[in-house]
């Protein structure tokens, strides 16, 4: 049976890949079966850069499916484009034109339901790429990246997640910022949700946003406060408040921000850091088990 840890912030900044990355390699220590960090953030993946001894095992392109409008057999009267929620179809009777946008389509059928005269068909249409990457024994890699230009980020994160194997005993889900639907596309079938934050006014703010998202998705939730020290108290007064568990406080520390500007995450890792994480995971194992 696997488990699957969301991680994700309001805020772009907090060091929400960081915390990623640091969980992913300390839950590799408590369990039998392989962890495996997936990198949702399709639109910037960055995690790869981070991680040590990857080697790409498959890659594979995404697709979705596009309808075409065959406008000898179209009567245009544009049925389908009363059925497209996403006005992603464009059909003029007078000029005999019908088109379908793809960069508006969802591929949701609705259109070729529509279609009285078979005059539409579905082909398929790239949106990005999926890789798996080996890590060692015990730990899995994998990522999507979107195709400059697409706009289904939602639609791709949805397909890396279901290409993802099933035999892992923890999947980490490192999220893209912020509170959108790729976000939510991430998390909507997580066990549980370390949310990461900053004490600071901004990042406050989105953490409020966040959860207010995840009491409306009935997930449970923990918080990471990153870069401890810096800013003000107030972040701990409304963790208090709204009576939210604290998992841990990774401490603000000029050399580990060194480290990680230099992609040497994991390399000299100052001794407060390790411990802050170490702290952090018992924590979180407390909350999942």
């Amino acid at each position: 049976m696997s488990y699957k840890i969301a991680i994700s912030s309001g805020k772009g900044g907090t060091g929400k890949t960081t915390v990623s990355i640091n969980l992913f390699y300390e839950l590799q220590n408590h369990f039998k079966g392989k962890v495996t960090l997936v990198d949702c953030d399709v639109e910037e993946p960055n995690d790869l850069h981070f991680l040590l001894n990857a080697k790409e095992t498959t890659s594979e392109n995404i697709s979705q499916l596009i309808p075409v409008i065959n406008t000898d057999a179209c009567t245009f009267c544009r049925k389908c484009t009363e059925y497209c929620e996403f006005n992603a179809i464009v059909v003029i009777p007078n000029a005999e034109f019908a088109e379908v946008n793809p960069n508006l389509c969802h591929s949701c059928g609705a259109c070729s339901f529509a279609c009285e005269y078979g005059a539409i068909n579905e082909v398929e249409h790239n949106i990005g790429r999926a890789s798996f990457f080996n890590i060692g024994d015990k730990a899995n890699f994998s990522e999507g990246r979107l195709k400059v230009g697409s706009a289904m980020q939602t639609m791709l994160i949805g397909k890396l997640k279901k290409l993802v194997s099933d035999e892992n005993e923890v999947f980490i889900f490192d999220s893209p910022p912020g509170t959108s639907c790729p976000v939510v596309e991430t998390m909507n079938d997580a066990d549980y949700v370390v949310l990461v934050t900053e004490p600071t006014p901004f990042g406050l703010h989105d953490l409020n946003l966040m959860v207010n998202l995840l009491n409306e998705l009935s997930i449970n939730y923990g918080v990471v406060v990153n870069k401890a020290g810096l800013g003000n108290r107030d972040i701990y007064q409304y963790l208090t408040s709204k009576n939210i568990t604290l998992l841990g406080e990774i401490p603000f520390s000029k050399t580990y921000a060194s480290n990680y500007s230099m992609g040497q995450l994991q390399q000299n890792k100052p001794s407060e850091i390790e411990f802050a994480y170490t702290k952090t995971v018992d924590a979180l194992l407390k909350e999942i088990q």
